[in-house]
């Protein structure tokens, strides 16, 4: 069965805001994210894309673009069931304001658990984004053949719920997982199991440097901006 690879959309306006953008419209790249969309090309030139699939908001898109130039010969597709999750009525809020609602509790503990107000919970995120990308494995390896490499790009917890997916690791240790803006995860898919062969990737250890202010012990939402 083919590989998948999933990037994550380069960093944006609102994880630089600490805005917790879901669905939110407009929310585009800032201008490290374009500097990170336009390296994606060169970092990936050695891998032959059967497809390239993307979720419908305007960050990935943007991702996206550069590489689109770079190969002309491929069409985008867009799937909804890799959009971002549905955080209802905490889409747009300031992540800081957040921190002391009882539901994050609920999403950095059991998020299995945990539905967001008027959007959706994290199981059901999980099961569109899964669902899927089992629908586009047996396409591509329908039209390109069992060896095939497609690309996805979509948000960080949906990134992070594939994997958890792939490695039989339950939804409620999902948060244990970090991908960086424009980090690239590859999942190898076989008939009896999937195998992680990168997680979060971005060719840049600086993340890894100790910094001025200690990592919190929660998840970052949505991913989060990156290294500083």
């Amino acid at each position: 069965m083919p590989t998948l690879i999933l990037v994550r959309h380069g960093r944006s306006t609102a994880n630089t805001a600490g805005l917790l953008a879901g669905w939110t419209p407009g929310v585009s790249l800032d201008e490290r994210g374009a500097a990170q969309a336009a390296a994606l090309p060169e970092r990936l030139a050695a891998v032959p894309l059967a497809e390239i699939v993307t979720s419908p908001l305007q960050r990935c898109q943007e991702t996206l673009a550069p590489l689109l130039a770079a190969r002309p010969e491929l069409t985008l597709h867009t799937d909804d069931r890799i959009g971002e999750c549905h955080y209802g009525d905490w889409s747009g809020r300031k992540l800081a304001e957040l921190v002391d609602d009882p539901l994050m509790e609920v999403v950095q503990q059991h998020p299995s658990a945990a539905a967001f107000p008027g959007g959706e919970s994290m199981r059901a995120m999980q099961h569109r984004a899964a669902e899927a990308v089992r629908e586009w494995n047996a396409r591509v390896e329908r039209d390109h053949g069992p060896d095939a490499a497609y690309l996805m790009c979509s948000h960080g917890d949906i990134i992070k719920s594939l994997v958890a997916d792939a490695i039989g690791l339950h939804l409620d240790l999902f948060q244990r997982i970090s991908v960086e803006p424009c980090s690239v995860t590859a999942i190898r898919y076989t008939r009896l199991r999937p195998y992680l062969v990168r997680l979060g990737d971005t060719g840049d250890f600086a993340s890894l440097a100790p910094r001025e202010k200690p990592a919190e012990g929660d998840a970052p939402v949505g991913g989060g901006a990156g290294a500083p």
